[in-house]
């Protein structure tokens, strides 16, 4: 498959990655939970959770528009590869050894959606390593 468009469908996956945490809110009662905590931490919270939509977009829309590019493999383009990669790695790590989502997976549903999660995470991680280590090259 062309590596061009193994970038644009993950562009893709990274905005639809935005549903999937506007999805979480609701399964584990984030309103609720965060009406208990001091205002600030709140603010906190939501702008930290703001910033992850802004990165997830601008992740998504980035790879999108510039998918060629990021497929030739110039310097800048196996850099922001390295980049992404890296955080999608690293959120594989997370979602591997800091989160016990046990608790929230209580249907079917939300298992296989926890485990698609997982697989379109291990996905972005392959692609943008694989961009990074070989874009540009035949």
């Amino acid at each position: 498959m062309k590596l061009e468009l193994l970038l644009r469908f993950a562009g893709l996956l990274q905005l639809s990655l935005l549903t999937a945490g506007a999805s979480m809110s609701k399964v584990t009662g984030m309103r609720e939970q965060l009406a208990k905590l001091s205002p600030f931490l709140q603010q906190l919270f939501w702008v930290y959770l703001g910033y992850i939509g802004y990165v997830l977009t601008a992740f998504g829309v980035l790879t999108l528009v510039n998918a060629e590019a990021l497929a030739a493999g110039g310097t800048l383009a196996r850099s922001v590869c390295v980049f992404i990669g890296l955080f999608w790695l690293g959120r594989l790590g997370v979602q591997f050894f800091v989160f016990d989502v046990r608790p929230y997976l209580t249907s079917r549903w939300l298992r296989l959606g926890y485990h698609a999660t997982t697989v379109v995470f291990v996905c972005l991680t392959v692609v943008y390593g694989w961009a990074a280590w070989k874009g540009g090259r035949p």
